[in-house]
């Protein structure tokens, strides 16, 4: 396919320019190219074609936890959004906690997945020389629980964690939160609204200082060890202090932000409740505007969804039963040109934190830039149009999104992955699947 008067955004510029595939790969970049025999030529009119998100962060819920998502309809609702590569966090059922569970969970994602697809290991307690066992390429980075989670995958005792930092063979990604100070905060909680407790309450029970205090742990670990270390869903002002601001390359120690705690506040607690109860919490006015100010500078690396899925039931709950997550993947590219409409980001800054950065840090492929030779993962974004989200909309399994009824000023168009199009006007095309990512 040869797409013709496109705005290019790559590396930071954004360029007229033609862009030719052929197979898999982008074949070649120039102002104009004559259209081949029997190559379809698609005008992109001035809309942006831009290097597919890759998300760095999704709990897609297979194998284990179907009933809410699994890896065929997220990646589906994925490429929707603009997304050509994920992700997957270990904490299903079994959760991805050896080499076998990992080698299964591939298994699983090959011919159904939409867009390509890497699997975190989980670190447990006791599952240390599985992690020491790991070959190059077999996982994305070892995902360490260092604070309030689920399951047996919480990891608390400080000489496992030393010598997890000390000795694991890839990129090292935490969840930060301590998990004492979380039981402080829910039993005063208790006390004063019984199990009545208002979802408002998240952010003061999920505390900044409880997302200090674990992130504090993680990075002092990591620069005694000198290990590789990535911190995702950041989501206050008091813990950038931790990371330094510019270009990823060279940094030993990484973090990450996801695209509800850049678009929404604690605010929002009061209209949509349960649907935006997640871990970490999203918290103030002031951490959205300290965040987006990060990110801008590079002090904040790289940008992903958290994406995590429940069912309408589920999330009904009460505060203490209605579980954590909110889906995100198909609406994340939208949120972010949200934000670029208001001044907030610029497009090239969305570019390099969503598809170049995590290409870098995880050692991607040949993937995550609009480069001659590299795979033909890609995005044709109109910034001039809108998408509404409605509930028929929605490719999501939990089939709800705290968004119904938004407007974003942007609309994903087409989306390629390795130079097929797989999500065109609409319409997710029919057999077209994802591959296994090469990790270098």
């Amino acid at each position: 396919m040869l797409i013709t008067n496109a705005k290019l955004v790559n590396e930071g510029r954004i360029t007229e320019a033609d862009l030719l595939i052929r197979g898999d790969r982008i074949e070649k970049i120039a102002s104009s190219i004559a259209a081949p025999a029997g190559v379809e030529v698609l005008d992109a009119a001035g809309r942006l074609l831009l290097p597919g998100m890759i998300d760095d962060h999704v709990h897609f819920r297979e194998p284990g936890l179907t009933h809410k998502g699994d890896l065929a309809t997220e990646s589906m609702a994925a490429v929707a959004g603009g997304v050509t590569s994920v992700m997957d966090m270990p904490n299903v059922a079994p959760p991805t906690t050896t080499r076998v569970a990992l080698a299964e969970k591939y298994q699983r994602a090959a011919g159904r997945m939409r867009t390509n697809y890497a699997f975190y290991f989980g670190a447990t307690n006791d599952n240390l020389d599985e992690i020491k066992a790991l070959q190059p390429g077999e996982a994305c980075a070892v995902k360490v629980f260092m604070g309030a989670s689920t399951g047996n995958m919480l990891v608390e005792d400080l000489a496992t964690l030393e010598e997890a930092f000390a000795t694991c063979p890839t990129l090292v990604v935490t969840h930060c939160e301590d998990s004492p100070t979380i039981k402080r905060n829910e039993a005063t909680a208790r006390a004063k609204y019984g199990e009545e407790v208002p979802f408002s309450e998240h952010p003061n029970i999920r505390s900044t200082e409880a997302c200090y205090k674990s992130t504090e742990l993680a990075v002092r670990l990591a620069k005694k060890h000198g290990t590789r270390l990535h911190v995702p869903h950041l989501t206050t002002a008091r813990e950038l202090g931790f990371f330094e601001a510019g270009p990823i390359a060279g940094k030993q120690i990484t973090v990450e932000a996801c695209v509800h705690h850049l678009f929404l506040d604690d605010s929002r607690y009061t209209d949509l409740g349960s649907q935006i109860k997640c871990n970490p919490a999203i918290k103030t006015a002031a951490d959205r505007a300290a965040l987006i100010e990060a990110v801008r500078e590079g002090r904040i690396d790289i940008i992903a969804t958290d994406h995590a899925p429940h069912t309408a039931e589920e999330k009904a709950q009460t505060y203490f039963k209605a579980p954590s997550g909110l889906p995100l993947v198909q609406h994340a590219l939208p949120m972010l040109f949200e934000l670029a409409s208001r001044g907030e980001l610029g497009v090239t800054t969305i570019v390099e934190r969503a598809a170049h950065a995590p290409a870098r840090r995880f050692g991607v492929v040949e993937r995550g830039f609009l480069f001659e030779g590299y795979y033909a993962d890609l995005t044709l974004v109109d910034p001039k149009a809108q998408t509404e989200v409605t509930r028929e909309s929605l490719l999501y399994k939990c089939a709800w999104s705290p968004f119904t009824g938004h407007i974003f000023p942007a609309r994903i168009d087409v989306t390629w992955v390795n130079g097929q199009v797989a999500w065109r006007d609409g319409h997710v095309a029919e057999g077209i699947f994802g591959r296994r990512l090469g990790l270098a």
